[in-house]
C-alpha cells in the first residue's frame, strides 16, 4: 500500500464509494493506487502533463498490481477525461488559479454527477470564488497539517448545483465549513496566515508599497485567534 502524506489521505475520504476516480497531475499515482486497493474506488484515470510523472505513474501500478483497474493518460489538465466514466474528480498539489484554469476549460464538469476534489497550494480563495460564482456549491471542506514540513494545506470537496452563493472575505480565505468548525488545524490556518501577512506587510512598508491586502486578511484571522 503506498504510504499518503496527510493531505492525500485527507482528499481520500472525500471520494464516494464506488467511484470512478480522475487524479489530475498524478505524479505517482499512489492516491489512485491507494483508493483502487482500499476498494473506495472501482477503476481509475491517473493523467499527467509531462512524461516523467507518467512513466512514474505507470511503475506504480504495474508495481502495486492495479493496471487492469488504472489507465494512466499524457494529458492536459481534464482535456479527453470527459470520455472516460468519471465520478469523481481529484486536482491537488497546483496553484488555486491553475486549478480555476483547468475546470474552467472542462465545461462538461458543470455536472449534478461529478464530485470534485481539490487541494490548492495557494490561493485558495481565488478557486472558492470562482466556485461558488460558477455554480459549485462547496459541500465540506479540511484542514491538515503535513508533519514532515509543517505546511498546512486546506481541501475542498464540491458538486455542482447550478447556484451561485454568495462567501464572506472570511468564508473565501478560510472556508465557511473551516470556520464553522474551527477545529486546532483551523487555528494554526489562521496563525499561519497572520505570521505570512505580516512579513509580507512588514516588507511592502519597507519598501513603500500599500499593504492593504495584508492588513484585511490580518483582521480576519484575528477575528479566530481571540
Amino acid at each position: 500500500m503506498p504510504n499518503l502524506d496527510a493531505r492525500l489521505l485527507s482528499a481520500a475520504k472525500f471520494v464516494r464509494e464506488g467511484a470512478y476516480v480522475c487524479d489530475v497531475g498524478t505524479d505517482h499515482a499512489y492516491l489512485p493506487v491507494y483508493l483502487v486497493l482500499t476498494g473506495r474506488a472501482v477503476r481509475a484515470l491517473a493523467s499527467d502533463i509531462n512524461e516523467g510523472p507518467v512513466n512514474r505513474a505507470k511503475e506504480s501500478v504495474i508495481k502495486y498490481g492495479v493496471s487492469d483497474k488504472i489507465e494512466v493518460v499524457l494529458g492536459d489538465g481534464l482535456k479527453g477525461a470527459e470520455n472516460y466514466p468519471v465520478t469523481d474528480v481529484i486536482i491537488a498539489g497546483m496553484g488555486g488559479e491553475l486549478i480555476v484554469s483547468i475546470l474552467d476549460e472542462a465545461k462538461w464538469i458543470q455536472n449534478e454527477k461529478y464530485r470534485l476534489i481539490l487541494q490548492p497550494m495557494t490561493h485558495a480563495e481565488i478557486l472558492r470564488e470562482y466556485l461558488i460564482n460558477n455554480g459549485f456549491s462547496i459541500i465540506d471542506e479540511d484542514v491538515v497539517t503535513e508533519q514532515k514540513d509543517r505546511k498546512i494545506y486546506q481541501i475542498i470537496c464540491a458538486e455542482y448545483s447550478g447556484e451561485a452563493c454568495e462567501y464572506t472575505k472570511d468564508e473565501l480565505y478560510l472556508g465557511r465549513h473551516n470556520i464553522n468548525r474551527r477545529s486546532a488545524e483551523f487555528i494554526k490556518l489562521c496563525e499561519r496566515f497572520k505570521k505570512t501577512n505580516l512579513e509580507i506587510k512588514k516588507a511592502k512598508e519597507k519598501a513603500g508599497q500599500s499593504a492593504v491586502l495584508e492588513d484585511e486578511i490580518i483582521k480576519i484571522t484575528d477575528k479566530y485567534l481571540h
